[in-house]
């Protein structure tokens, strides 16, 4: 059974920075596409950011320029560095693990538990 552990979510102020980590219980990691998505309270789930299997990125509009992903396939473990926060980046975050070619699509096949970003005005 995979898991994926989110962390590193919490409050920040507008402007500020936040990185997210997810650790993945598996043991063919770097085989794999890795996706960040998020809900806001009364929205749909949206893309955010993923890296592929190859570390080819892609970033959602609203974000690309603030938000950085990478993976570290020694550890496991993909991020999102956060910069120049908004009041609109809070959502809860969510890292996902696919199959090659999963990239920006919503079809990932494992899901974390997500982890809460807050930005105060």
């Amino acid at each position: 059974q995979v898991q994926l552990v989110e962390s590193g979510g919490g409050l920040v102020q507008a402007g500020g920075s936040l990185r997210l980590s997810c650790a993945a219980s598996i043991p063919t990691f770097s085989n794999y596409d890795m996706g960040w998505f998020r809900r806001a309270p009364g929205k749909e789930r949206e893309f955010v950011a993923a890296i592929s299997w190859s570390s080819r990125t892609y970033y959602s509009d609203s974000v690309k320029g603030r938000f950085t992903i990478s993976r570290d396939n020694a550890k496991n473990t993909v991020y999102l560095q956060m910069t120049i926060l908004k009041p609109e980046d809070t959502a809860a975050y969510y890292c996902a693990l696919g199959p090659r070619g999963t990239y920006y699509t919503p079809e990932y096949d494992y899901w974390g538990q997500g982890t809460q970003v807050t930005v105060s005005s």
